[in-house]
């Protein structure tokens, strides 16, 4: 297992750290995706978020543009009807509008069901594993291509520590998460030599999002961490204050 790492306590971004990189971020219409999304257009990225909230997208989009930062693209998809060629067809567009990608944020998600395995719905278990491992990888593989093209990129799966470590009844979701931590360490150890993309994965530990919610309905939502104060490390790994750090499993303490 990859060592655990977190940022030094007094790390904080730099003014327009990110200006001018491209960043793809799914899941991206709410939840931590759309926290991610306004930080990283308020450094100066384009960012580009893919969901399959049109509206959420749509609310994203006014966010960022009334605050004045660079206008973003949005990128209607539902991960789980998905096919490769779709992830081509993004691809493409992604190379006509900015000829590279300089960050791809794997955050979309779904939970799932939380019940034991010999009770577990077979197709949900699919469509959580299409929508959780297969759709990262697809698009990951899709976009490899645009980002040989940048001087310094790089891909954060966000993980769990469902991920991390197997723990009863999470299902597909759980392994989901660990087959994540493969394909990351995976990239990470393939991609090290040869390029200049960095891959690693992020457990943001508990946060107040739709999710969170449904996993834990009785959970007292006022003790939870805003979406807001838990993006710091994915800000660390996309910016060039991480150049060079790949195959490593980051965690928020809060």
């Amino acid at each position: 297992m990859a060592d655990i790492h977190t940022l030094k306590p007094d790390w904080e971004p730099r003014e327009h750290q990110l200006q001018d990189r491209v960043i793809l971020i799914s899941g991206g219409a709410d939840g931590i995706g759309r926290a991610l999304a306004t930080a990283c257009a308020a450094q100066g990225a384009s960012v580009v978020l893919l969901d399959k909230n049109v509206r959420g997208l749509e609310s994203a989009y006014d966010e960022i543009t009334a605050a004045g930062h660079p206008e973003p693209a949005l990128y209607p998809l539902d991960l789980k009807g998905a096919t490769p060629d779709d992830y081509h067809a993004l691809a493409g567009v992604l190379d006509k509008e900015f000829g590279r990608l300089d960050g791809l944020v794997h955050n979309a998600a779904v939970l799932g069901a939380l019940t034991p395995i010999d009770g577990y719905d077979d197709a949900l278990w699919f469509e959580t594993l299409q929508v959780n491992l297969n759709a990262p990888y697809l698009l990951t593989k899709a976009c490899l291509g645009l980002m040989y093209r940048s001087d310094d990129a790089s891909i954060i799966f966000t993980s769990d520590t469902t991920g991390r470590r197997g723990k009863a009844y999470w299902g597909a979701y759980g392994v989901s998460k660990a087959g994540l931590e493969g394909l990351m360490q995976l990239l990470a150890d393939e991609l090290e030599a040869n390029t200049g993309v960095r891959v690693n994965s992020v457990d943001p530990g508990p946060a107040r999002t739709a999710m969170r919610v449904i996993a834990y309905p009785a959970e007292n939502r006022k003790l939870l961490s805003a979406p807001e104060a838990v993006i710091k490390p994915f800000l660390y790994l996309l910016g060039p204050d991480s150049k060079g750090t790949t195959g490593k499993q980051f965690t928020l303490r809060n």
